[in-house]
């Protein structure tokens, strides 16, 4: 009685849940009305396993729509030291308010402390419906 009840507990505690599982995509939205050019931050939920619980969280990103079905999608945190970005309008480019750093329209750095441009989730698009991917591709440059 005592093998039937410590072979699964130890296992529990032993064994983490679908270790090394990789998470897939998740819809960050719809893009259909997305002006070229133009970016815009979409909040959406992400789903997170966290050993043996699946926590949803609020997620954020930033998305640049390249053609008609390219899109860029930019994590929300300046590389330098993780501060939250917006995007100027006026002069036309990322901004990180906590150090100045500034990053053009393609995440590239322009002035400020950063070391690297802006990190991306790889994007796909179906049915006019953006999907980004869990894992960061850090400081990566578009061929624009």
């Amino acid at each position: 009685m005592a093998a039937a009840v410590a072979i699964p507990a130890t296992r529990y505690l032993l064994v983490p849940a679908r270790a090394g599982r990789k998470e897939g995509w998740t819809e960050a939205g719809d893009v259909s009305q997305l002006a070229s050019g133009s970016p815009v931050e979409l909040v959406f939920r992400r789903n997170r396993r966290d050993g043996w619980r699946v926590i949803s969280e609020k997620s954020t990103v930033w998305v640049v729509r390249k053609s008609e079905n390219e899109f860029v999608a930019f994590a929300p945190q300046c590389p330098h030291l993780g501060c939250a970005f917006h995007w100027d309008e006026k002069q036309r480019h990322f901004l990180c308010p906590c150090h100045t750093s500034a990053f053009s329209l393609d995440g590239a750095v322009l002035s400020g402390p950063s070391a690297r441009g802006l990190d991306r989730y790889p994007a796909r698009l179906e049915q006019n419906r953006l999907l980004v991917g869990s894992e960061v591709i850090p400081g990566a440059r578009a061929a624009w």
